[in-house]
């Protein structure tokens, strides 16, 4: 399904609510005038994975309970390590949803359950490794018929090139990457897990572009000491959009993975729930985005937390609380009808001081989503969304931008322009080169699969 127009103008694009909400898991409604936390943990290593997913819900199920919490997600995301046994996956995940439907028995509490399958492909074995792409089907398939309430992944393809390409800040490279390799992959990748979705009656959440946006995200860094421009990072994010995009089209319906920071545009363009992480994620990396994602949550994470011991209890269950925190203010603003004027705040904290905060901006998502949902194809609407988010930061005076980025983004243009005067020949082109420069990058098997 191609989306040929907005669900949302930047005037009603707020967290809480959703044009599409949900109701899954044991009774929790998402985009429905409430924002839900969602919590993502990690075990500790040299532990029984077991033992250590049980105490991990428990503590939080406990701690929801203590805090009045009576909306919650919980998100297990699948190591490489797990996903070489599937019946350890099944295992943990059965324990957990178990867990999970006695508090909600006991408590009344409304609790959804996401699971994360790992992309473990090995994209230099031919037809990127179908051993494993098979293995993650497979566990799709388990989880699924074992307590996930939702299915997501941070899919990788097109990431072999696009390593190369990044740290070159070769955008050609980038777009060949992100609009083209990757759009073969996530076509299949999610033909396959929305198929899936359906048999089983769950819900295909969406993808992340973790590897590809979040990677440029850290290495453009902070203010000072940036390997990578930050306009070219905020490229980057825009043109995830158009790849991640893909998995609703393909029928994904959400809610969306809370690492991809591009969802603001997959909630503008198709109306459905996303998850959103932002200054509480600060517990795994840095950024200069943390308030202004949190505009148009409908859930609030946290990034991955080991289950260590802290002052106020195991990592997990603090972070639970910071996000309890966060949500309530949402919330109260939301019965207060001040939702609106807090969401502002949230944008203005953050918006004008750098341009990866500048491009999740409501404003600037729905001019640049625009773009996106008029192009004819997806590398087209790639390059098109990032000379939009270009001209959109050369013609902000407030936006601060300093000599060397203004700089990037002219040359960026320029170079962008030119790839999109005949972008499949140019990319095509390229391609036959970067194989033979590119450890592990075989163009043929994307094109076959």
């Amino acid at each position: 399904m191609r989306f040929s127009r907005l669900t949302y103008t930047p005037k009603d694009l707020v967290f809480g609510f959703s044009k599409n909400p949900l109701k899954y898991g044991t009774g929790l409604e998402v985009g429905n005038g409430v924002v839900v936390p969602e919590v993502k943990y990690f075990p500790r290593v040299e532990k029984d994975v077991r033992e250590e997913y049980k105490s991990i819900t428990e503590q939080l199920l406990k701690k929801a309970v203590a805090l009045g919490i009576e909306n919650l997600q919980l998100e297990t995301e699948l190591t490489y390590l797990e996903m070489e046994d599937p019946r350890l996956v099944v295992e943990q995940v059965n324990l957990q949803k178990d867990l999970i439907e006695r508090y909600a028995k006991e408590y009344g509490l409304h609790v959804g359950y996401r699971v994360t399958v790992a992309d473990i492909r090995d994209f230099g074995k031919p037809k990127h490794d179908e051993e494993g792409f098979n293995r993650m089907m497979e566990v799709f398939e388990l989880v699924s018929s074992n307590g996930a309430d939702v299915l997501s992944i941070e899919s990788e393809g097109g990431k072999e090139l696009f390593n190369y390409s990044i740290i070159r800040q070769d955008l050609l490279g980038i777009v060949s990457s992100l609009g083209y390799l990757a759009t073969f992959d996530m076509k299949r990748l999610w033909k396959n897990i929305v198929s899936i979705a359906r048999n089983k009656s769950v819900l295909a959440g969406g993808d992340s572009a973790c590897a590809f946006a979040n990677t440029a995200m850290k290495i453009a860094g902070g203010l000072k000491d940036n390997m990578i421009p930050h306009s070219l990072a905020s490229i980057v994010r825009v043109m995830s959009a158009c790849r991640s995009l893909i998995a609703f089209e393909e029928g994904a319906t959400g809610p969306g993975k809370d690492c991809a920071y591009e969802n603001i545009y997959l909630k503008a363009i198709t109306g459905y729930p996303i998850s959103m992480e932002g200054k509480t994620s600060a517990v795994a990396h840095s950024s200069l985005v943390g308030n202004i994602v949190a505009a148009a949550c409908d859930l609030w994470s946290n990034e991955q937390v080991e289950n260590i011991k802290l002052f106020g209890g195991y990592g997990p269950e603090v972070f639970l609380e910071i996000l309890h925190y966060d949500t309530k203010l949402m919330n109260v603003a939301i019965e207060d009808k001040t939702h609106f004027c807090l969401r502002d705040l949230m944008i203005k904290s953050d918006k004008f001081l750098n341009p990866q905060a500048f491009v999740l901006s409501p404003d600037i998502v729905c001019s640049i989503s625009e773009v996106i949902v008029g192009e004819k194809d997806e590398l087209s609407r790639t390059v098109a969304s990032a000379i939009k988010a270009i001209e959109l930061m050369m013609a902000e005076e407030k936006l601060l931008l300093s000599r060397g980025e203004k700089r990037f983004i002219e040359m960026a243009k320029t170079r962008l322009e030119e790839i999109y005067s005949s972008p499949n020949e140019k990319v095509e082109r390229a391609l036959e080169q970067y194989e033979g420069k590119v450890e592990k990058l075989k163009v043929k098997d994307y094109l076959e699969v």
